[in-house]
C-alpha cells in the first residue's frame, strides 16, 4: 500500500457539519453588514506583491517572513493575499468607486494565506469576515463598524469579549514619536533579546507585542503614542469615544495597542475573548486614511476589520449546523422498483421538494430505519403495485399510484 497523503501543515479541511456552521456564519454577516448598507465583495485569491510590500509595510513580519510569494511563469511576481484591505483598496481604485457617493461600504468572506507557526484556531489557510468603509474621515464611521463588529460577535454567541481602543494618530506625528522610541529602546539594548533588538531601527512599535518579561519591564516606562496625538487627532478619537459611550459599548483604552500592519492611522481597535486563552485576539482593525495613496490614488480617508472565522467558532456558542429538512425518501420494496424509484426521487427536487432514493443496497428494514435517522418527513415504499406513503409525524400511512406521491406529499409540506 503506497503512504497515504495528508493536508500540508498548517491547512485543514472543512468538512459538511463545519461547512454548515460557516455558511450560517455567513448568513448572519450577511444579516448585520447588509442591513448597514454594506455590499458583499471578493478579490482574487492573489494580487501583485508589490501591492502588499507598499500597502502592507515592508517591515512587518507580514511581507518579511509570512508571505507565501511566487513567479506567475510570465516574470511577474505574485502573492497568496495575506490580509484583505489593501486588494479591496485596489479593487476601489481599480473600479473606479472613489467616484460613487461616499461613503463606499464593502465586506467580504474570503481566505487568506501566512506563513506562520500553526496553532489552535491559526492556520496557514484561514478565513475571515472583513468589513470595510472609503470616502469619510467622520468619527461616526470608526464608531460604526466597530459597533457592527461587536454585533457580529454577538450575534454569534462569542464568549468573554473585551474590546481594546486606541489610536495611533496620523504618520507625522507618529514619525516623530517613532524617534524618541528608537532612542528610548536603544538605551535598554541590553535587557532586550536579540529579535527586539533587529527591530529597533526597522520597526520599533512591535516592542509593544513582544512577549518575553524582560522586554514587558523595559515597555513600561517606553513613551507612549496617545500622549503625544495631534490636537485634532485626540479630538477624533475624543469622539469616537462618545459615540461607543452613547451606544453602551464598554470598552478599555489600552496605548500599548499597535496592531500588525504599518497602514493604521487614528483609530485602532481589538475584541478578545477569553476563551480563546492566550492567544485571545479574535477580531480587530482601524482607521487607515493613508493606505489608497500609498498604492496609487487619491487621498482616501478609510476605516475597517477582519474577523477571524475559526477564531470566532472557537470561541462562540451561537452557531450551530442547521438541520436540512429531508421532505421525501424514496424506499424500494423490491429490486425491480430501482428505476422507478430513482425517477420518483429526480421529479419530487424538481417540484421543489428535497428528496434522496436509495442506493445503498439496504434492507427494507435497513432503508426504514436509515429514513428515520436522516429524519424524513415522508417515506414512500414502492412496490409492484404502486407506492406506500407514510408521515413520519403523524403515522398516517396510504397507499397510491406512484404518479400521485408528489402531490400527496407537496399537500403534506404545508
Amino acid at each position: 500500500m503506497s503512504e497515504r497523503i495528508q493536508a500540508p501543515r498548517g491547512t485543514y479541511d472543512v468538512l459538511p457539519e463545519e461547512a454548515a456552521r460557516r455558511a450560517e456564519v455567513e448568513a448572519i454577516a450577511r444579516r448585520i453588514l447588509g442591513g448597514a448598507g454594506y455590499g458583499r465583495i471578493e478579490t482574487p485569491v492573489f494580487e501583485a506583491t508589490d501591492l502588499f510590500a507598499r500597502g502592507v509595510g515592508e517591515a512587518t513580519d507580514i511581507v518579511r517572513k509570512e508571505m507565501y510569494t511566487f513567479d506567475d511563469g510570465g516574470g511577474r511576481m505574485v502573492t497568496l493575499r495575506p490580509e484583505g484591505t489593501a486588494p479591496i483598496c485596489r479593487a476601489y481604485l481599480e473600479h473606479g468607486m472613489h467616484k460613487l457617493p461616499q461613503p463606499v461600504r464593502l465586506w467580504y468572506l474570503s481566505s487568506f494565506f501566512r506563513r506562520e507557526r500553526a496553532q489552535a484556531g491559526r492556520y496557514r489557510q484561514f478565513w475571515q469576515i472583513g468589513a470595510e468603509a472609503f470616502g469619510s474621515e467622520a468619527p461616526e464611521v470608526d464608531a460604526e463598524t466597530i459597533l457592527l463588529l461587536a454585533e457580529l460577535l454577538e450575534a454569534l454567541g462569542v464568549k468573554g469579549t473585551r474590546l481594546r481602543l486606541g489610536s495611533l494618530g496620523m504618520p507625522e506625528t507618529r514619525a516623530a514619536y517613532r524617534e524618541r522610541l528608537q532612542a528610548y529602546l536603544h538605551t535598554h539594548e541590553d535587557e532586550l533579546p536579540a529579535e527586539v533588538r533587529e527591530r529597533i531601527d526597522l520597526n520599533p512599535m512591535r516592542a509593544f507585542d513582544a512577549d518575553d518579561a524582560g522586554t514587558k519591564r523595559v515597555m513600561e516606562s517606553a513613551p507612549r503614542l496617545m500622549d503625544e496625538l495631534a490636537p485634532e487627532d485626540a479630538e477624533h478619537f475624543a469622539q469616537v469615544r462618545t459615540l461607543l459611550d452613547d451606544a453602551g459599548l464598554a470598552y478599555e483604552i489600552d496605548a500599548t495597542l499597535v496592531r500588525g500592519l504599518d497602514y493604521y492611522t487614528r483609530t485602532v481597535f481589538e475584541f478578545t475573548s477569553d476563551a480563546l486563552g492566550a492567544q485571545s485576539g479574535v477580531a480587530g482593525g482601524g482607521r487607515y486614511d493613508k493606505l489608497v495613496e500609498q498604492i496609487g490614488g487619491q487621498p482616501t480617508p478609510a476605516v475597517g476589520w477582519a474577523a477571524g472565522i475559526e477564531r470566532m467558532l472557537m470561541a462562540g456558542e451561537g452557531v450551530r449546523a442547521p438541520e436540512l429538512p429531508v421532505d421525501l425518501y424514496v424506499a424500494l420494496a423490491a429490486a425491480d422498483a430501482r428505476r422507478a424509484g430513482f425517477r420518483l426521487a429526480n421529479e419530487a427536487r424538481r417540484a421543489g421538494l428535497a428528496a434522496q432514493v436509495e442506493v445503498a443496497g439496504r434492507s427494507l428494514k435497513g432503508q426504514l430505519k436509515h429514513a428515520n435517522r436522516i429524519g424524513a418527513r415522508h417515506v414512500a415504499v414502492l412496490g409492484a403495485e404502486g407506492a406506500s406513503v407514510k408521515d413520519m409525524e403523524s403515522g398516517e400511512e396510504e397507499t397510491m399510484p406512484v404518479e400521485q406521491v408528489i402531490p400527496a406529499v407537496l399537500r403534506g409540506r404545508r
